[in-house]
């Protein structure tokens, strides 16, 4: 196995009148992820033969105004998201506890919810044609999610399954090294956060700037934002196998913290929030090939 390496969630911390305020790098990530979604959008709007008719869908400078309504997007359907899919109880008998962000608990399906809709409503607002505008929003994501789930190891969080693969790593989290083991044997996990790093971020985003800029893929609205979709929903629906379940689903009956499930067999809640996305990746595709094949 390897070890989990020296390092530590915050970049640098300082104290300021008695109060600790500390930059981590989970919120680094966020940051950088939507500073480089930014300057993608503002670089594809200027080059206005990627799109139909040779004319970008909305102005460079409407970039700025569209990050702050994705922005608020992120935050309120990320953590709605984490409330309703993955703790409903909890926070229906703690409301209170449903505001504290700075604690943790963000979910992405809830999150991409957030910036659809708030893409939605900026498009409907000023009149710019939905599916570019969703094309848009989603060749920019990759980036934000490489660097999330690289701040996600850099935290020592939502690490893997068990795995005796040499690969697997000693994570320095006392949950993370209770895998039923010997008192001081070292326990090795998946670094999931990595493989959907890879996965999410890298593979997913490559092939995406692959259909921007190679194969004209904004020349077919819906296109891209469906590939997006689709490849998010299939990345993580694979990489549910390998990550360790969230600790509400486990129990003696269902150690594999599955959230559905008939002896056994079933899924995780990461997987069925996934498979919507697969269906509807795919039905934007489909659409946006046919409307193709019909103005061809």
């Amino acid at each position: 196995m390897i070890q989990f390496p020296d390092l530590s969630p915050e970049i640098f911390s300082v104290s300021i009148g008695g109060m600790e305020f500390a930059l981590r790098w989970y919120a680094l990530a966020y940051i950088a992820g939507i500073v480089i979604a930014w300057r993608m959008a503002m670089m594809a709007l200027k080059r206005p033969g990627l799109w139909p008719g040779g004319s970008a869908p909305m102005k460079p400078e409407q970039v700025e105004d569209l990050m702050t309504w994705i922005i608020l997007g992120v935050i309120l359907g990320g953590r709605l998201g984490f409330v309703l899919f993955y703790q409903p109880g909890y926070y229906l008998s703690n409301p209170g506890q449903i505001l504290r962000i700075w604690e943790g608990g963000m979910a992405f399906h809830g999150g991409l919810l957030g910036v659809i809709l708030a893409s939605w409503l900026y498009a409907a607002r000023h009149t710019i044609p939905k599916l570019q505008m969703g094309d848009l929003v989603a060749h920019t994501v990759a980036p934000g999610l490489l660097l999330g789930r690289l701040s996600n190891f850099v935290n020592a969080e939502l690490w893997g399954r068990q795995t005796d693969l040499p690969w697997g790593v000693a994570f320095p989290t006392r949950a993370a090294q209770d895998c039923g083991q010997a008192l001081g044997e070292l326990c090795a996990r998946h670094p999931s956060q990595l493989y959907e790093a890879a996965m999410e971020g890298l593979i997913l985003g490559a092939a995406l700037l692959w259909l921007v800029y190679r194969r004209h893929a904004f020349l077919k609205p819906g296109l891209v934002m469906g590939v997006f979709i689709s490849g998010y929903g299939a990345a993580r629906f694979i990489v549910e196998f390998f990550r360790q379940p969230d600790a509400q689903f486990v129990t003696p009956g269902n150690p594999l913290g599955l959230a559905y499930h008939i002896d056994g067999f079933g899924l995780t809640m990461g997987q069925t929030l996934s498979l919507p996305m697969i269906l509807i990746g795919l039905y934007f595709i489909t659409g946006a090939l046919k409307r193709a094949r019909v103005a061809a």
